[in-house]
């Protein structure tokens, strides 16, 4: 039974899962790992099969009109919250990488295809082979995924560029990429659980949870790691997604597996450091918190059971803040007030922001010294060190900050992330110390005004201007004909939202 069969065969009880949007490519060599096991090679990725995946929502408004509609008010989350222009730091700790453009918070599931078309970090590709990201771009952002790996392989679909997709991926995360939707148990309603990427099948196994010998608790989390989790795409085979987890799921162990592989996202622009990004390690931080410790799942917190107006129960998939249902979430576990609990929450969530930015502070400081450091004529046998040391702070400052909800999955870990990520920085800032005395240059260094986003963007290299004319120039001219060629297949009955 080759893996992609494997997924089809696995069935449980309700889910869904969410988030992916920037490349994470590089050159890796094969290591020795914890597990054992390793990413996979060309000839084992999954083939081509016959299975048939319902990806159009909308086919299951009717039958189940309960969970349907709950999903469908994640329209509600309608706020574009620009992150990167709230807080310029990122802008310049991204220095050479997409997301220096634009970065902005989550919202509701049902714009994860709008929102992945609009966002500047896919370009204006203004045919299917352009465009700077490759097609596991759209890996996370909905049902057409699993739909596409099962008519055209692993390989068939992660070759090429991202807007090879475009009129393909048109359904926002939602029915079939959590539930086994043409099976006789989901017609009956039963939840017919599943996890349909078979890379994910993988990256479980690789810790020891083999999806189909699960038990409840464990399946209902698994299906949330289709999309809530460090991830990275493989250049030596297809650009192939493939989560680090041979190690283990924590900062260190996905750190080593990183360096064993020689692995970088990209190559800062300023301090020339190899780079790591984090994408949204939620699985990963939950499993080590307490929460995860104790058994309570996305699905406890984020989509309860609720009793309609007719006095029937279901699972509600409005998926959102636990404090929006808190008689549903939260009190299941909690005596405290609902006032009483925020408040805390809300002290834990000023506590890592508040040392979070500390450990910015001394990375962009870090990334300045760097270049100056470079300009006097330093040399990368004397830079090496101090360069590794700027990429282990900044990939804990990411693990930390690229999550959704750490506060309250696991404060304790998200500290520890960020105090370790504090004592790196101060190692590269010690070790740039050295060097740029040894070079001549009078400290400390002078850091450019970076308290805007368009000052930031501005040392950064980066027309913003250009970035968004462009941007503007596709959605008016190529995502109409996504949209028509979509609807003509009947993939969809009508277009995603355009904002």
């Amino acid at each position: 039974m080759n893996i992609f069969r494997k997924t089809l065969a696995s069935l449980a009880l309700a889910g869904l899962g969410l988030a992916m949007t920037q490349s994470a490519v590089a050159e890796t060599k094969t290591v020795t790992t914890e597990s054992g096991k390793h990413a996979p090679s060309l000839q084992e990725l999954a083939k081509p099969t016959d299975v048939k995946i319902q990806s159009n929502n909308a086919t299951f408004a009717e039958k189940y009109a309960r969970q349907y509609n709950s999903w469908k008010d994640t329209d509600k989350s309608t706020e574009i919250v620009p992150a990167i222009e709230v807080d310029p730091r990122m802008i310049v700790l991204w220095g050479g990488y997409a997301f220096s453009k634009e970065y902005n918070k989550p919202r509701g599931h049902f714009y994860a295809v709008t929102d992945v078309r609009n966002i500047l970090r896919t370009g204006a590709p203004m045919d299917a082979n352009s465009g700077p990201q490759p097609m596991a771009c759209w890996t996370c952002k909905g049902p057409d995924v699993p739909r596409l790996i099962a008519e055209w392989g692993e390989e068939g679909y992660f070759n090429g560029k991202w807007a090879k997709g475009g009129a393909e991926v048109v359904n926002s995360i939602g029915c079939a990429d959590c539930h086994d939707t043409t099976s006789k148990d989901f017609a009956e309603g039963k939840p017919a659980l599943r996890i349909a990427r078979p890379h994910v099948l993988r990256a479980l196994d690789a810790i020891g949870k083999d999806f189909s010998g699960l038990d409840r608790t464990d399946q209902r989390a698994a299906v949330c790691a289709n999309c809530h989790v460090e991830y990275y795409f493989d250049k030596n085979v297809t650009n192939n997604v493939v989560f680090p987890w041979f190690n283990g799921v924590d900062v260190d162990s996905i750190e080593k597996y990183y360096d064993d592989i020689e692995f970088k996202d990209w190559v800062h622009s300023m301090s020339k450091a190899p780079m790591l990004k984090a994408q949204h390690p939620d699985y990963e931080t939950w499993s080590l918190g307490i929460h995860g410790k104790n058994g309570v799942t996305c699905i406890d917190c984020h989509m309860p059971k609720v009793q309609g107006a007719d006095g029937k129960v279901y699972t509600d998939h409005k998926i959102g803040n636990p404090f929006d249902a808190f008689e549903n979430t939260c009190a299941n576990c909690h005596d405290q007030s609902k006032e009483k609990l925020r408040a805390i929450v809300d002290s834990r969530k000023h506590d890592i922001k508040e040392v979070m930015l500390k450990l910015e502070d001394q990375l962009v400081r870090a990334h300045f010294e760097a270049k100056t450091a470079w300009d006097a004529g330093a040399t990368e046998a004397e830079m090496k060190d101090a360069l590794q040391a700027i990429r282990h702070a900044q990939w804990r400052w990411d693990f930390s900050a690229a999550g959704h909800g750490g506060h309250m999955h696991a404060p304790d870990v998200l500290l520890k992330v960020i105090a370790s990520g504090l004592d790196r920085a101060a190692d590269a800032r010690a070790k740039l110390a050295v060097i740029l005395v040894k070079h001549g240059v009078q400290t400390p260094v002078k850091v450019p005004d970076i308290s805007t986003a368009e000052n930031a963007w501005k040392v950064m290299g980066i027309d913003i201007e250009k970035e968004r004319a462009d941007k503007e120039k596709f959605l008016k001219e190529i995502v109409p004909q996504w949209n028509k060629e979509a609807i003509d297949k009947g993939l969809i009955f009508e277009a995603p939202p355009a904002k």
